[in-house]
């Protein structure tokens, strides 16, 4: 039996992001179950604590969106008894793995020259729109498991916004929330306590001045027009919602109605 989460978001100590997606209201009066779908950023620095609170969770599933890169960056996640860990990478490490490193080590004429007037944004919205129409096997993957056995879930990528949240979009699009709640919740993840903490080579102060920042902001910003941009690309690529799903992620009606089974109060 699931367990229920408490009303009260827990703050963990060494996990950013976390939060349960249940509530969530769809077109046709339900609403998302609360204790089987989670977000949050990786487990990797998970204290004894975090991960006790995680383990009270009934987790069938970890999904861990991250790539090689990512995890030799942070650590591979905190193991939790009983838990089934699937790692799908959903960027290559080699794709922009320059960039990447320019972002932790580079000065400010090279922050300016990758990220100033909008370059920030615009490889942001690239990298959204990239997502949605290459990793379609990724995100079949993880609606069929969801259909079949794997909740409770908690899916996570590093910071718990871009990867995780565009995996999260997808399954509650396929579940038929509110396209105005998928954006609500997709930009929770702005709130200070969720955050990312902006990891730079240099702990000199000129490495997180305010200029730094604020042309890094765009990376770490959760921005409505960013998923925007993942929505637009299933309209323009696919024609709507139901044929993404038929076709993209070849998702049959039976197995839908199994999700929403599911996951649906």
């Amino acid at each position: 039996m699931t367990q229920q989460v408490p009303s009260t978001e827990p703050e963990l100590a060494g996990v950013r992001n976390f939060r349960d997606v249940g509530g969530l209201p769809t077109v046709d009066g339900r609403r998302v179950r609360q204790g089987v779908l989670f977000r949050s950023g990786h487990l990797a620095h998970a204290t004894a604590e975090d991960a006790a609170f995680l383990a009270t969770l009934g987790l069938h599933t970890v999904f861990d969106f991250r790539n090689a890169a990512d995890q030799k960056l942070e650590g591979p996640d905190v193991e939790l008894p009983g838990v089934r860990n699937v790692n799908l990478p959903l960027s290559d490490p080699a794709d922009g793995a320059e960039f990447w490193r320019m972002v932790r080590d580079g000065d400010l004429e090279q922050l300016r020259a990758i990220l100033a007037d909008g370059k920030g944004a615009d490889r942001m919205i690239a990298s959204y729109r990239m997502i949605i129409k290459d990793r379609t096997a990724e995100h079949s993957r993880v609606l069929h498991a969801l259909a079949e056995d794997s909740v409770p879930a908690l899916m996570h990528c590093a910071a718990g916004k871009d990867r995780a949240g565009l995996s999260i979009a997808v399954t509650l699009l396929a579940l038929g929330v509110e396209r105005d709640a998928i954006v609500e919740d997709y930009l929770k993840s702005n709130a200070r306590h969720r955050r990312y903490k902006v990891q730079r080579s240099s702990s000199h102060a000129s490495a997180y001045s305010p200029e730094v920042m604020e042309l890094l902001s765009p990376l770490f910003d959760a921005r409505a027009e960013y998923l925007t941009a993942a929505f637009d690309t299933i309209e323009e690529t696919w024609g709507g919602v139901d044929p993404y799903l038929e076709k993209g992620l070849q998702l049959d009606p039976r197995t839908r109605e199994r999700l929403r089974e599911r996951l649906l109060d």
